[in-house]
């Protein structure tokens, strides 16, 4: 068969083809935090982590209380990495110590909490890339569509599902993935 063909049938995967294994690992991926210091996310092999993207100005915000309850319930298990995004809204404008201050302030928020980074569109962060495109992650294809778009990766690292804005971080749709 002629490799070109062979290359675009991978590349453009019907979102109906069965799940394969992921084409790179999310465990690879270099993202900061927000005091501009690497998270390794190697270090969280075998335990889940939920990925957020966050923002202080959305009527989403109050769901910081539960992503605190969630990794404070399940922290031997679950790591919760909220990622800062200014692409809804405009809803997250502030500088590093703005949002980090705001984040202990208001919520109290003991979790990891990422540098501020594109989500979708042509600056999109390698991790989103990864979370949402189902020829990297081997799972789905999924696009974030408004601030605290929940994802869930497993102990192995790989795609369990994503969440929308809708779905509480307490939500049994996420917890019992993580009794």
């Amino acid at each position: 068969m002629n490799p070109i063909k062979v290359f675009a049938n991978t590349l453009f995967q019907n979102n109906n083809s069965p799940e394969t294994e992921p084409k790179s690992s999310i465990y690879d991926i270099e993202i900061n935090s927000l005091q501009s210091e690497k998270i390794v996310l190697s270090e969280f092999k075998g335990k889940f982590m939920l990925f957020v993207n966050v923002a202080s100005k959305c009527g989403f915000t109050p769901q910081y209380k539960d992503l605190e309850k969630l990794y404070q319930t399940y922290k031997e298990r679950l790591v919760v990495i909220g990622v800062p995004c200014n692409q809804f809204g405009n809803q997250e404008p502030g500088s590093a110590d703005d949002i980090q201050e705001f984040c202990e302030i208001n919520y109290g928020v003991s979790f990891f909490i990422t540098e501020k980074v594109d989500v979708k569109g042509s600056n999109q962060h390698a991790l989103y890339k990864w979370l949402t495109n189902k020829f990297i992650n081997g799972k789905k294809d999924s696009s974030v569509k408004w601030n605290f778009h929940k994802f869930l990766v497993n102990p192995e690292g790989i795609l369990v599902d994503s969440y929308g804005s809708m779905t509480n971080p307490m939500s049994s749709k996420i917890t019992k993935h993580l009794k």
